[in-house]
C-alpha cells in the first residue's frame, strides 16, 4: 500500500457511496465519546458509536443522543468485534477514544488493561490497512505516556518515560500508530491528551469528587471533603476543547501526533480553591488530606505544550480553567438539588 494514501485530499463523501461522512467512535458512552458525537453530528456526519452491551443498555453521557446514532457492538478485548465493526459501517474517519481510564486500576489488572488498549488499537489498524480502506483513524494516547521524564512542558518530541502500567499501554498505542503510518501508509493520527473535564466526567476522578463536594458542603449536605495530595499538579482542559482538536486532526492532509493540553499546570488545592470560590466559601476550611489517598509524587509536573496544535491546526482552548471549575461546579449543584427536591 503506498504512503501517498496518507496525504489525500478528505473527500467530503463516505468510501462506496454518497451523502454524509460516516464516523465510527469507540467510547461513545462516556464524557469524551459523548462531546465528540455532539460535535460531529452538528458537522452533519452520520456518527456509529460502538457498545459493548445491548443496545437497550443505557448510553450513559450519551443517552440524549440515542436516537441520531447508530449503534454497532463491539468489544475492546475481542478484536474480531471491532474488525467486523468497521466492515460493517466502512466509515471515512474512526475515533478510537475507548479505553480503562482510571489510572490506579491499571495496577490491579495490568495485563487486561493492554489487552484492552493495545490490542484494540492493533485490531482496528489492521483492519483499515487489510481492508483497504480509505478511513482516517484519530488513536487516543495521554500525556501520562511521558512519565518521570525530566521536561516539563512536554511536547510531541518530549521522551516518553511511563510509569504506571495504563502509560505503557498509551505509549505503545501511540508508537504502533507511529510505525502504522510510516510503515502502511494509513492516515492515522494519535491525539496526546492531558487532563479533560467536565460536568460528564465520573465522580471517582478527583475534579468531579471536588464539584461535587463543593456543591454538597454548600448545601449541608456534608462537612467537609477529603482528598490525596493537595500539591499534585495536573494539565486541566475542557473535554469539548479536546475533542475539537481530535476532530480537527482528521481533517488534516498529512497525519501526525499533537500535544492537546492547556500548556498550564495547576495543583489540586488551586483547582478546590477555585471550585469552593464558585461558592463563596474558602476551601481550606474544607479540606482534609486522607493519606489512603495519597499517590506517590511525579517528580515532574505534568504540563503538555500546545504549541504545535495551534500552529498547525488553530486549535485554541475556548473554556478557561476558571470558567471549566464554574461549570462543573454548577452542574454539581444542580443536580444535588433535583436530588434533593425528589427525595
Amino acid at each position: 500500500m503506498s504512503r501517498a494514501r496518507a496525504g489525500a485530499a478528505h473527500s467530503a463523501e463516505p468510501p462506496g457511496g454518497a451523502g454524509a461522512r460516516r464516523a465510527l467512535l469507540t467510547g461513545l458512552t462516556g464524557q469524551d465519546g459523548s462531546f465528540l458525537a455532539e460535535l460531529l453530528l452538528e458537522n452533519g456526519y452520520e456518527v456509529t458509536g460502538l457498545i459493548r452491551r445491548s443496545s437497550a443498555d443505557p448510553l450513559g453521557c450519551a443517552e440524549h443522543l440515542r436516537e441520531r446514532v447508530q449503534l454497532v457492538h463491539g468489544d475492546l478485548l475481542q478484536p474480531a468485534t471491532l474488525r467486523a465493526a468497521i466492515e460493517q459501517v466502512r466509515p471515512s474517519e474512526i475515533y478510537h477514544l475507548a479505553a480503562p481510564s482510571f489510572v490506579p486500576a491499571s495496577w490491579e489488572r495490568p495485563a487486561e488493561t493492554i489487552d484492552a488498549i493495545v490490542g484494540s488499537a492493533t485490531a482496528i489498524l489492521e483492519a483499515v490497512r487489510d481492508g483497504d480502506l480509505e478511513a482516517r483513524v484519530l488513536i487516543c494516547a495521554s500525556g501520562s505516556i511521558y512519565g518521570e521524564t525530566p521536561e516539563s512542558p512536554q511536547n510531541e518530541r518530549t521522551p516518553a518515560r511511563p510509569t504506571t502500567p495504563y502509560a505503557v499501554a498509551k505509549l505503545a498505542a501511540h508508537q504502533l500508530a507511529g510505525v502504522m503510518r510510516a510503515h502502511s501508509g494509513l492516515h492515522v493520527s494519535s491525539a496526546i491528551t492531558y487532563n479533560h473535564e467536565s460536568e460528564r466526567r465520573p465522580e471517582r476522578f478527583v475534579t468531579r469528587r471536588i464539584t461535587r463536594g463543593a456543591a454538597a458542603i454548600s448545601l449541608g449536605l456534608q462537612s467537609e471533603l477529603a482528598l490525596g495530595s493537595l500539591e499534585a499538579v495536573r494539565d486541566w482542559s475542557f473535554a469539548g476543547d479536546v475533542v475539537r482538536g481530535e476532530w480537527s486532526m482528521l481533517q488534516q492532509d498529512d497525519p501526525g501526533d499533537y500535544v492537546l493540553a492547556s500548556g498550564v499546570g495547576h495543583t489540586v488545592a488551586e483547582f478546590a480553591a477555585a471550585a469552593f470560590a464558585c461558592l463563596d466559601l474558602d476551601a481550606e476550611r474544607f479540606l482534609r488530606v486522607d493519606p489512603s489517598l495519597v499517590r506517590t509524587p511525579e517528580r515532574t509536573p505534568n504540563v503538555g505544550d500546545p504549541s504545535k496544535a495551534k500552529e498547525r491546526l488553530g486549535w485554541e482552548p475556548q473554556v478557561s480553567f476558571e470558567a471549566l471549575v464554574e461549570r462543573m461546579v454548577d452542574a454539581d449543584l444542580r443536580s444535588l438539588r433535583e436530588t434533593r427536591v425528589r427525595s
